[in-house]
C-alpha cells in the first residue's frame, strides 16, 4: 500500500485507510478536496513490512527525504559526497540515484520535475566546484517557482573557513538562491533539517538547500522519521465572499473581458472554459501558460507577447477587461494596462505591474468556481463572431507561412509537421533560442499535452534536461524536446545520460548553423552579424555513434518519415534538421 499527494492542495491519500488502491479508483476520480485529476497526485512512500535500520546520518536524511516524496536525486558522485552517495544505494531505491555528466544538467532536471509534478527532486553536487555548477538550474528553479532541494557536500566541519581544497563559504554562496538555507552541523538536527527543507520548498515554491560537512554525513545516528502527513498546511484556500463578489461586479460591467490563463492556472482548463463561455470572453494564454486550455477550443485565441498571435494581440488591444489567473506579468508578455481582476495565490503577483479592481489571493482550483458562480452570464454574440473571425485569420496565416517546398526547411514547416504527429498527450521540453519562438508561435498544443521551459531565466541548454526529467515523471508519455544547435551543444554530454538509463527522449534540432535569436536581435539593434555562426556539426552522427538513433533531413520531403520513425523510436534519438536561419526571407 502506498501514500500519494495532491500537489495542488497538498491532500494525503493513504491507500492503508482508505482500503483501496488510487490506481483503482475510477477514472473520474478527484481530489476531495480541490477537485484535481488523479494525475495530479505524486507518490509520497510505499509502505513496507520491512524494519528500517540507520546507521548514519547520511542513511537518516535520505530515509526521512523519501518519507516526504523525494524519490529522485540527480548529480555526481565526488570525495565530499561519498556518505550521501552510500546512502543512496542502501535505500533500496527509496530514492533512486541518476549520474548525469554535468552537475547544470542535474539542476535543470530537478527544476523541470518539480515544474511538471508540483514534488521536490534533489540534486547533489560536491564542495566547491559541484556546488557552483548547480547554480544555473537552481536560478532557474528560483524565478520559475519550481520546488527543488539542493545537497551539497562540504568539507569536514575542522576544515570550514581555513581555505582548504575544493571549499568556499557555501552557506553564503546559496542564500541569493534559496526559500531555505542550512549547513547540517550536529546529527540531532538531520530529520527538521531535511522537513524544513521540503516544507519550505514545497510551500514557498522554490529551492531549499542542505549543506552537509564530509565527517558529519559519517557520525553514526538512529533517528525516528518524521511522516509527512499532519505537518503541512492544506493549500486549497480561498478568499472572502465580499471580495469575490466585488470582482463579480466588475467583471459584469464589462463588454470586452479578457480571460489571461499562466502558468499557475494549469490544471484548471474546464474551470476556464466554464467562466469564458458563461461571460463571453475570450482566451489568451502566457507562453508558460500554452496548454492550460486546449487550442481546439473556439474561444483559444493563443499567446500574448512577441511570439503570440496576431488575434490575442488584437482582442488584448481592444479588452475594457483583463481577468488575469496565475499570470507573472513578465516583460517579454507585453500586457498592457487594463481595468483588472486578478486571481493568483502569491500576494507578490498581485498587482505586480499595475493597480487591480480586485486582486483574489488563493487557489485558483477554488476561486475560478466561485467566480464563475457570481458573475452575470451574458451573451456577447458580435463580440464572440470577431473573436472566431480573428482565430480563422490568424490559423490561415500559420498555414501560408508553413511552405512545405522551401530549402533550407523552414522552421514554420517543421513545427506544424510537429504539430501533426506528435502525440495529444505528449511531454514536450523546451530549450531556449529561435526554437523557442517558433515553437511558441506556431505549435497548437493540447490540453492533454504538457510543456515544461526555461521561463524567466530563459536559459540555454535546459531542453535535454527537461525531456529527461520528464521521462522520469511520466514513464508511459511520448517525450519531445524541441532545442537549436546552441542550446543542445551546451548538454549534449548528457544524452549519454540518457542512453544510460535508457530514457527514450525524441530530441529535433533546429539547425541553422547559428545562434539563430541572437543574429536576429543583432539585425534589429542595428548591427552587423558577427559571432553567431556555428561550427557545422551532424547531430545525428553524435546519437548513433553514441548508439542511439540519430537521424539527419536536409530535404523538407523529408521530414514527415522522418518524425515517424524518430517517435516510434524505443532508443533516445536525435533528429538534426537542417533549416533557414532568415525567418520570413
Amino acid at each position: 500500500m502506498a501514500r500519494y499527494r495532491c500537489t495542488v492542495c497538498n491532500y494525503v491519500y493513504d491507500e492503508a485507510k482508505e482500503g483501496k488502491k488510487l490506481s483503482d479508483l475510477p477514472k473520474e476520480w478527484v481530489c476531495p478536496v480541490c477537485g484535481a485529476p488523479q494525475s495530479f497526485f505524486v507518490l509520497l512512500e510505499e509502505k513496507s513490512e520491512e524494519k528500517k535500520v540507520e546507521h548514519t546520518v547520511s542513511q537518516v536524511l535520505i530515509d526521512q527525504l523519501a518519507a516526504w516524496g523525494v524519490q529522485y536525486v540527480f548529480g555526481i558522485p565526488g570525495t565530499s559526497t561519498l556518505g550521501i552517495v552510500e546512502a543512496i544505494r542502501k535505500s533500496n531505491l527509496k530514492v533512486k540515484y541518476f549520474q548525469v555528466r554535468h552537475e547544470e544538467t542535474a539542476a535543470f532536471m530537478a527544476s523541470a520535475y518539480g515544474k511538471l509534478t508540483g514534488h521536490v527532486a534533489a540534486c547533489l553536487g560536491i564542495s566547491g566546484p559541484g556546488a557552483t555548477n548547480l547554480v544555473t538550474g537552481l536560478y532557474d528553479a528560483k524565478l520559475d517557482h519550481s520546488p527543488v532541494l539542493a545537497l551539497t557536500g562540504m568539507v569536514p566541519r575542522q576544515l570550514i573557513g581555513s581555505g582548504s581544497m575544493q571549499e568556499i563559504d557555501q552557506y553564503a554562496f546559496f542564500q541569493p538562491i534559496c526559500v531555505f538555507n542550512s549547513v547540517l552541523m550536529s546529527e540531532k538536527q538531520t530529520t527538521s533539517v531535511a522537513t524544513l527543507a521540503v516544507k519550505s520548498a514545497l510551500l514557498s515554491q522554490g529551492v531549499a538547500h542542505i549543506g552537509v560537512p564530509n565527517d558529519v554525513q559519517k557520525l553514526p545516528y538512529e533517528a525516528e522519521i518524521l511522516p509527512f502527513e499532519g505537518r503541512m498546511p492544506n493549500l486549497a484556500y480561498g478568499q472572502e465572499e465580499w471580495l469575490i463578489e466585488k470582482a463579480a461586479k466588475v467583471v459584469d460591467q464589462s463588454t470586452r473581458p479578457v480571460i489571461l490563463a499562466g502558468h499557475g492556472a494549469r490544471g484548471q482548463g474546464s474551470k476556464l472554459l466554464k467562466l469564458a463561455t458563461k461571460i463571453s470572453a475570450p482566451i489568451i494564454t502566457t507562453f508558460r501558460g500554452k496548454g492550460v486550455i486546449d487550442w481546439q477550443e473556439p474561444l483559444n485565441v493563443g499567446c500574448h507577447g512577441g511570439v503570440g498571435s496576431t488575434a490575442a494581440a488584437e482582442l488584448m488591444q481592444k479588452a475594457d477587461l483583463l481577468i488575469a489567473i496565475g499570470a507573472s506579468f513578465s516583460d517579454l508578455s507585453l500586457i498592457p494596462q487594463k481595468k483588472t481582476v486578478q486571481i493568483d495565490i502569491n500576494p507578490f503577483m498581485i498587482a505586480r505591474r499595475y493597480p487591480v479592481e480586485a486582486g483574489l489571493l488563493g487557489n485558483s482550483a477554488v476561486l475560478i468556481p466561485k467566480l464563475t458562480a457570481k458573475v452575470a452570464g451574458k451573451q456577447n454574440a458580435d463580440y464572440l463572431s470577431e473573436v472566431t473571425r480573428l482565430k480563422a485569420a490568424w490559423i490561415s496565416q500559420l498555414e501560408k507561412e508553413a511552405d512545405a517546398t522551401a530549402k533550407p526547411i523552414r522552421p514554420p514547416y517543421i513545427i506544424k509537421v510537429l504539430n501533426d504527429k506528435v502525440a495529444q498527450d505528449a511531454v514536450i521540453s523546451l530549450d531556449v533560442g529561435e526554437n523557442c519562438w517558433w515553437f511558441g508561435r506556431n505549435f497548437s498544443m493540447r490540453k492533454t499535452q504538457k510543456l515544461v521551459m526555461s521561463g524567466i531565466l530563459a536559459t540555454m541548454g535546459f531542453g535535454l534536461p527537461g525531456a529527461m526529467a520528464a521521462a522520469l515523471a511520466y514513464p508511459d508519455k511520448q517525450i519531445v524536446c524541441l532545442t537549436g544547435d546552441g542550446g543542445l551543444t551546451m548538454v549534449l554530454g548528457d544524452f549519454l545520460t540518457a542512453l544510460k538509463y535508457k530514457l527514450p527522449v525524441k530530441v529535433f534540432v533546429v539547425n541553422n548553423k547559428r545562434l539563430g535569436m541572437i543574429m536576429q536581435e543583432q539585425k534589429v539593434e542595428g548591427y552587423e552579424g558577427w559571432q553567431t555562426d556555428l561550427y557545422d556539426y551532424s547531430f545525428a552522427d553524435f546519437a548513433e555513434h553514441s548508439g542511439g538513433l540519430g537521424i539527419k533531413v536536409t530535404e523538407p520531403s523529408e521530414l514527415p518519415a522522418a518524425v515517424d520513425r524518430a517517435l516510434a523510436s524505443s532508443k533516445p534519438t536525435i533528429v538534426d534538421i537542417d533549416t533557414d536561419p532568415r525567418r520570413f526571407l
